[in-house]
């Protein structure tokens, strides 16, 4: 086969279709402390300053040598557009809620989509690193833009205790603030690709068994995951920590290309289940390997994966901030050592 380029190479792969090379990627983000110090673009500026953003986001591909761009950095975009009140974080913490407007369930009635949703103080930054990186990168790198799904901004806007509550007493009051809250997804996530995206991750670790019951999800959260792949106009992707077996049935069915997944997930046994209906991506361990451990590990348990036969390999989830940048080269080494046999 032709060698291809990284972006042919990675919608192949996402779509099923014959590839040269399994692709290395990250679909969840991608910010280290060490990539801020090379690239001079740091937190918290640059989940709020658009040409810093861009820059943090070519040094995963151009220095930690991942084969696409991903923005954001952060999941709190659509949760203070909504209404959420964030604080800013630091060099190696993300942003993070600090209070919610869903304090009774009768504030969910509350909640909207502004009009003005794309034009929000972090929408609007997102969209143009989203620009800026397509500019720079033109057609040959995929180019991945992260949003919050529905349970994680429901849980966000309500507060995880009234979250868990209200799904066991009232249900359909979650279900409500899922229903409005998605509207925004789905018109950022159109956004995000009209503004040069190649997929969207969707990130909703709070609709996984590790916070609901199976039977929740398939009730209250699968319709929407439904509705947003038919209505979103590109790639999608979900993200779910965890151990999300319990649901990888049903999600292979619900429109997304890929799911990106925990090292909590075996590989070979997802395979088992999903079959060619969906495509794995990860999963290697981002804070007990990645973070904790040598290059030769890293290594061990990427070869792991491919040998088990994941789609795209890539970190489990988010990288820590003080990720070594040596163990992130070591997904690329591991591949392409890989390949060679």
């Amino acid at each position: 086969m032709r060698e291809l380029t990284l972006n042919t190479r990675f919608k192949r792969a996402l779509k099923g279709e014959s590839i040269d090379m399994v692709p290395v990627c990250s679909v969840t983000q991608t910010g280290t402390v060490e990539l801020m110090e090379m690239t001079g673009a740091y937190w918290p500026q640059a989940n709020y300053d658009a040409a810093k953003m861009a820059a943090l986001a070519l040094g995963g591909y151009e220095i930690a040598g991942f084969e696409n761009v991903r923005c954001p950095f952060c999941t709190t975009v659509l949760a203070e557009t909504l209404g959420c009140t964030v604080d800013e974080g630091s060099v190696d913490i993300q942003p993070y809620v600090t209070d919610f407007p869903c304090k009774k369930k009768k504030d969910v009635k509350d909640i909207s989509v502004p009009d003005s949703l794309l034009e929000s103080r972090l929408t609007s930054v997102v969209l143009d690193a989203v620009e800026i990186l397509k500019e720079r990168v033109g057609e040959d790198v995929p180019v991945v833009a992260g949003v919050v799904g529905p349970a994680g901004l429901a849980s966000m806007l309500a507060g995880m205790r009234n979250y868990l509550m209200w799904f066991v007493t009232n249900p359909e009051v979650v279900e409500e603030l899922m229903g409005t809250v998605m509207e925004a997804c789905i018109e950022y996530a159109n956004g995000l690709l009209e503004r040069g995206a190649d997929a969207v991750t969707l990130i909703d670790s709070e609709a996984g068994p590790d916070i609901i019951a199976p039977q929740m999800f398939e009730t209250s959260v699968f319709p929407l995951y439904r509705k947003f792949c038919k209505e979103v106009k590109g790639l999608k992707i979900l993200h779910m920590c965890g151990d999300a077996t319990a649901v990888l049935d049903p999600l292979a069915d619900s429109g997304f290309e890929g799911i990106s997944i925990e090292e909590k997930v075996e590989v070979s046994f997802a395979k088992r289940i999903v079959g060619d209906r969906i495509r794995l991506i990860g999963n290697v361990s981002p804070s007990d390997t990645l973070l904790m451990k040598g290059t030769e590990e890293v290594i061990i348990e990427a070869r792991a994966c491919l040998e088990d036969g994941i789609d795209i390999l890539a970190p489990g989830c988010g990288l820590a901030p003080h990720t070594p940048l040596g163990n992130i080269k070591a997904l690329l080494r591991a591949r392409d050592e890989y390949c060679s046999l």
